[in-house]
């Protein structure tokens, strides 16, 4: 199917994505059959960890993948539809905006990286209703090792990155 048919729902039905408890569509493509044991990782991590994992995901218009931190560095690769921009707030309190896209004289970029322990989350650029990505995570992606960020307390902690702070989190309760 050419890439102006393609929806977003045709997609998610396709690759057999499911909900991501940030938002979007996700499905795990990827888990290395190898490990790396506990005693070799830094101590954030609670156990051993595949060697790599990756995923595809989808992020359509109107959603978004909220600010939320893993252990490890994830490295995004953009497939198709629109350009989404990446937001990253790092320890230091320093915001940066990645555009993982196919438009590079606009400045977009077809992969990225975000280092382990930074708070990010993306959202759709552009006019197009969705967005096809994959991303990669070394060591391998654990549930245990995912923090979903908490509006108030990023808030606290960048306040002067009020209006993504607002825009990539959920309401509080």
């Amino acid at each position: 199917m050419s890439e102006p048919n393609r929806s977003a729902a045709t997609l998610i039905s396709a690759l057999g994505l499911v909900r991501h408890p940030e938002g979007g569509w996700y499905r795990e493509t990827y888990r290395s059959g190898g490990e790396i044991p506990g005693s070799a990782l830094p101590d954030c991590f609670d156990g051993p960890r595949s060697l790599c994992t990756a995923i595809y995901f989808l992020l359509e218009r109107g959603d978004c993948s909220a600010l939320h931190r893993i252990r490890s560095d994830e490295l995004w690769f953009f497939h198709g539809g629109t350009a989404l921009t990446i937001h990253l707030l790092a320890a230091d309190g320093s915001h940066s905006a990645i555009r993982l896209g196919s438009d590079l004289a606009a400045g977009e970029v077809f992969q990225a990286m975000v280092p382990a322990g930074t708070w990010f989350g993306a959202e759709i650029g552009g006019t197009g209703a969705y967005a096809l990505v994959s991303c990669t995570v070394a060591p391998g992606f654990a549930f245990a090792d995912f923090e979903m960020g908490e509006r108030n307390r990023l808030l606290q902690q960048y306040p002067e990155h009020e209006a993504v702070i607002t825009r990539l989190t959920r309401s509080p309760v």
